[in-house]
């Protein structure tokens, strides 16, 4: 086995710019040999998180190999979460923060996201979002991102990094220079953007100039081929975008993280070893990879290739420890920050938001727990209810539309509102319907019920407006709950934009439609 002291620099350099995940609610042994040789930081996902107790414990576990690691997240709250992946977020998202415009109020919602993911030792967030949503048939933003707006979404942003990493959790603004323009998923193909300079700089950029300005501790790159400033390589690749732009023009000096190296953006193209090389030559400093290759085998892989790059002369040396280093500078303020929150009276009082009185929830638990009083008061704040038809005074059939999940959401996370509708009407009954919906089904199971139908991006999905028509032309009582951007004309006895699928965006709905919702 390999040991610390046989451990040459280059290979120790190696390991620290690589971010891998695994597989497990504990830490494997290669993982934890990984570390003593160097591997600086590691990832996690919902299949690595069970419990609050349970990810504080694997958290331990990995800093007892070294006490610098920084642990990483893909939490954004809303759609995409990880720490509450089989319950739903306690955390709208960012479009339903954007709507609201408060950005006092994005502040404390990242503030408690920071504070919950700071106490289960988690100090690395790949968030927030600062792409603009300037196309809103994006299949991979949408509710992501905070808005349209360029400096709605600057503001907004700016205002989570700092809410975050008061909390004392380093922030990593993306996707640079920006996916919001995007007709294609990145985890799938390469997206091209084809906008001029002057574009992008009064749109895309807008946002991540106010995030290096409020000091984002890093930044996540996209896999986006912008011709205007790179004609052959994706931003994450490109010396251009990375080092010309990034670096030099926008003077940011902090972490660059790739967007997951194994995105066929980058697989299929490049494959992930010359990825890998290409990404730290081109200024990255640190490696994501590991939510679809989760193993040992991956990182030696990534781990061998940088070495070789350097002993051929591919990649300089100085490059590779120029990223090294920063890698291990950030685990260090994370280290100090950890120190710096942990003390008394460091909290924010759970649940207050500024102008809106406190929320209710004071559980411990992953799904039900701390964070449920914020979130849910975002929640309710960044509804828009339309229509003149009665509430719901009985029972309704829930009929959820349910369009594929993209693969930075995923499958896994319960999303709609039957559940919570049937906690406030005892007896709610519900199904699930895909492309292949037969309104006369629908119309069949519901019955006497009244129908409520949830859509999620109805704007981008022709089958759900065609069953949206039908269910209208025969029950025009029928309520529609819209869970993703609410760009398709308002319609329904009552419409209820929610802006963001996360439980407590479920929750904040269903109260809307019963009679006497409970006080806030």
């Amino acid at each position: 086995m390999t040991t610390i002291a046989r451990t040459d620099t280059l290979t120790r350099d190696a390991l620290t710019v690589l971010q891998p995940g695994f597989v497990g609610t504990t830490a494997p042994d290669w993982l934890l040999r990984r570390i003593g040789e160097g591997l600086t930081s590691v990832g996690l996902f919902g299949r690595n998180i069970a419990t609050e107790s349970q990810l504080a414990s694997l958290t331990a576990q990995l800093r007892a190999e070294g006490d610098d690691v920084l642990v990483a997240i893909d939490e954004e709250g809303g759609d995409v979460t990880r720490l509450e992946v089989r319950t739903g977020s306690s955390f709208p998202g960012n479009l339903a923060l954007g709507s609201v415009d408060d950005t006092d109020l994005t502040r404390a919602v990242a503030h408690e996201l920071g504070r919950r993911l700071a106490a289960c030792g988690v100090d690395l967030n790949w968030a927030p979002s600062a792409d603009v949503n300037s196309n809103p048939g994006n299949p991979v933003i949408g509710v992501r991102s905070f808005g349209a707006d360029p400096h709605l979404v600057a503001r907004h942003t700016a205002a989570y990094i700092e809410g975050l990493q008061s909390a004392g959790v380093a922030a990593c603004t993306k996707h640079f220079p920006g996916h919001g323009d995007t007709g294609v998923d990145s985890h799938h193909a390469l997206p091209r953007i084809d906008v001029d300079l002057d574009t992008l700089h009064a749109r895309e950029l807008v946002p991540f100039r106010a995030a290096i300005a409020a000091g984002s501790k890093s930044v996540m790159s996209a896999h986006i081929l912008l011709p205007a400033l790179d004609p052959t390589r994706p931003a994450t690749l490109s010396p251009r975008v990375l080092t010309g732009l990034l670096r030099e023009e926008l003077g940011y000096d902090g972490l660059i993280v790739t967007d997951a190296v194994e995105m066929q953006a980058i697989a299929s193209t490049y494959g992930i070893e010359r990825g890998s090389v290409l990404a730290i030559a081109a200024g990255a400093d640190a490696l994501c990879v590991g939510g679809g290759l989760a193993d040992e085998d991956t990182v030696l892989r990534l781990r061998d290739a940088l070495v070789a790059a350097v002993r051929a002369g591919e990649l300089p040396e100085s490059r590779l420890a120029d990223a090294a280093a920063r890698v291990r500078a950030l685990a260090s303020w994370t280290r100090q920050a950890r120190g710096d929150v942990a003390g008394p009276g460091a909290e924010t009082q759970e649940g207050t938001a500024p102008g809106t009185g406190t929320g209710t929830g004071t559980g411990t638990g992953i799904g039900t727990g701390t964070g449920t009083g914020i979130g849910l008061v975002a929640a309710r704040r960044a509804l828009r209810v339309t229509g003149s038809g009665e509430p719901l005074s009985s029972p309704p059939y829930v009929a959820a539309f349910t369009p594929v999940a993209n693969i930075a959401v995923g499958d896994e996370t319960p999303w709609g509102v039957a559940a919570e509708l049937s906690g406030l009407l005892p007896g709610t009954a519900t199904g699930t319907y895909g492309p292949s919906a037969d309104p006369a089904a629908v119309l069949a199971a519901a019955g006497s019920r009244r129908i409520v139908a949830v859509v999620r991006d109805e704007h981008r999905h022709p089958w759900m407006s065609a069953a949206l028509d039908a269910l209208l032309a025969s029950r025009p009582d029928t309520v529609v709950i819209e869970m993703g951007v609410p760009q398709a004309v308002a319609r329904g006895a009552v419409h209820v934009a929610t802006h963001g699928a996360a439980r407590v965006c479920g929750r904040a709905a269903a109260e809307a439609l019963t009679p006497t919702p409970p006080l806030p």
